[in-house]
């Protein structure tokens, strides 16, 4: 009976998240309390009332409602420990929506630098999870680097107890990760080449989070001026894309660089207890950072890698909208020239909550940032591989806010399913059908931007080009191919003093513009500006990079010809 009765409050609470009115605020308070002086006796049920609290704290009806919900926010570990000491099952907490609760262990295998950072970020918690853990090649050929005399255990028997091993060079009882960080961290090599080392040994850690800040349930900060909800959300369907990317553009603020280690403290917490880790959110260059305040509550944040860990030809940047001070998102966006790649996910608690408006606001920011007119989404997106984002629809998100398919078999497709939907609205498009639309990229194209320019375009298509001269020219000798690039492209460009990053930005370079046959007869204004683009790979602001791209139109017809 009493499980019937949360599940009731539960039920109204949740229905609360969406009403809004005079008398509102005080009838979700009333819940609120009532809730707290409940007994929880399963993990479902804890789950429901810890989303509902996180979404009340994003999205709140008043300022009553935002104290109430962090007061149980900040208690809620407590509730998960007598579960779990009464031996209820917290399994439903290992799961990419629901993990990162104040009370629970997380385990996986995190990258080199993502494990050093978490290591420091909550000292003397992290173990390795040796029960999940079997040593296979890759550490009888690293370990040894690190354990003398390790090479007459582990290269000839097959019971090798590499957590002995450990324990015994670090000289504790605990086998912590600690002293192996440290020892790869110390390698004698380029960082790039230490991290792919210990990343191939997919070593599994295990933490705590208590009642850290680090947890999902109080990854959170107070705003200064909090926005509180009276009216109704804005709906997908109140939003025009073209009007938002028509609007003044927004103000950023340039942080310091102090301010950008903790907003890439806060995006590696974000997406570490989502079981989530992407290249740009675990190596974003502090320095970068720019933030802007868009209105009801709503703040994004967008960055740069660092420039020793660019990628060689498009510039990245990654970012998170935080709406009154709680992370609801993770950005991704990859350009060169006029157009720009986007990956945008909204955390599943907060999938209600004006998604619409929110991403019209990061294509705003990053399309007035990065200067593209050009939009892309990945087919990951859209349902390719991704059986959520095929349940959810996803691929009608995108096409009424104006994206097209790139292929025209695909747009056919769609203005078919549209007359269908306009003959029946009760009609739903089939998985099977969302498949195939999820195929290939969609596009929107900003006014004067040429449509259909980059539809067959990839930046894959330029790399397989490279190998395959590769192949035919030098053998498969990769660094032969690229020091004759490099000989070849310096000579043409009159490039002569660089400095170390510069260079490596060169050698990338070289071989995609090997591939270009004309090169030696552009004009010398024209190789002049391209030896300035290359230049600026590596400065301090890939933003500028990228915007020099925008302004060589030869160099940018001769990147489409390679990659499509």
């Amino acid at each position: 009976m009493a499980s019937q009765r949360i599940d009731r409050l539960l039920t109204q609470l949740e229905e609360c998240r969406y009403r809004f009115g005079k008398d509102e605020a005080s009838r979700v308070v009333r819940l609120l309390n009532t809730l707290a002086a409940s007994h929880f006796s399963d993990a479902r049920s804890l789950i429901r009332f810890h989303e509902a609290l996180l979404f009340l704290r994003a999205f709140p009806h008043g300022s009553s409602v935002m104290r109430r919900s962090e007061r149980l926010l900040d208690s809620l570990w407590k509730r998960v420990a007598e579960l779990r000491e009464k031996g209820v099952d917290l399994s439903a907490w290992n799961t990419f929506e629901f993990s990162g609760v104040a009370g629970t262990q997380m385990e996986d295998a995190l990258s080199f630098d993502l494990a050093r950072w978490l290591i420091r970020r909550l000292p003397g918690k992290v173990e390795i999870a040796w029960d999940n853990f079997e040593p296979g090649r890759e550490a009888v050929a690293l370990w040894p680097r690190f354990l003398p005399l390790l090479e007459d255990d582990a290269y000839v028997e097959a019971d090798t107890p590499w957590r002995k091993w450990l324990e015994t060079a670090q000289g504790k009882k605990k086998s912590g990760p600690e002293w192996l960080i440290r020892q790869f961290g110390a390698l004698a090599l380029p960082e790039q080449d230490r991290a792919q080392l210990y990343d191939s040994l997919r070593l599994p850690l295990r933490w705590d989070l208590g009642n850290s800040p680090v947890s999902r349930t109080r990854n959170w900060e107070r705003p200064r001026r909090p926005f509180y909800h009276t009216s109704p959300l804005i709906s997908r369907s109140q939003v025009s894309l073209a009007e938002e990317l028509a609007k003044r553009p927004p103000a950023f603020a340039r942080l310091t660089r102090q301010q950008g280690e903790r907003v890439m403290d806060t995006i590696r917490e974000v997406m570490l207890v989502r079981y989530r880790e992407l290249y740009g959110t675990t190596l974003g260059d502090p320095a970068s950072v720019v933030h802007a305040d868009l209105g009801r509550g709503l703040s994004i944040y967008l960055w740069n890698l660092r420039p020793d860990r660019r990628l060689p030809l498009r510039a990245y940047v990654a970012g998170f909208s935080v709406k009154n001070g709680v992370p609801i998102n993770y950005i991704e966006s990859i350009g060169l020239c006029e157009w720009m790649e986007v990956g945008f996910n909204t955390f599943y608690t907060f999938r209600g909550g004006e998604t619409g408006w929110v991403y019209s606001q990061v294509l705003r920011c990053l399309c007035h940032l990065m200067g593209t007119t050009s939009i892309s989404v990945y087919p990951y997106q859209l349902g390719h591989d991704n059986k959520e984002a095929i349940e959810s629809g996803a691929f009608w998100f995108y096409r009424k806010l104006g994206f097209r398919p790139g292929r025209p078999e695909l747009l056919r497709l769609v203005e078919s399913e549209e007359r269908k939907i306009a003959a029946n609205p009760k009609y739903r498009t089939s998985p099977r059908v969302l498949r195939k639309l999820a195929a290939s990229h969609v596009f929107y194209e900003l006014p004067g931007s040429e449509v259909g320019a980059w539809d067959r375009f990839s930046t894959r298509n330029i790399g397989l080009r490279v190998n395959a001269r590769m192949a035919r020219l030098f053998g498969g000798d990769a660094q032969r191919m690229r020091k004759e690039s490099v000989r070849a492209v310096g000579r043409i460009l009159g490039i002569s003093s660089w400095s170390a990053v510069e260079k490596a930005g060169l050698e990338q370079f070289a071989v995609v513009l090997a591939l270009v046959p004309d090169l030696a007869s552009w004009s010398p204004g024209e190789k002049r500006a391209l030896a300035e683009i290359v230049r600026a790979k590596g400065t301090r602001n890939e933003m500028k990079y990228l915007h020099l791209t925008q302004t060589h139109e030869r160099l940018r017809d001769a990147l489409l010809r390679i990659g499509s």
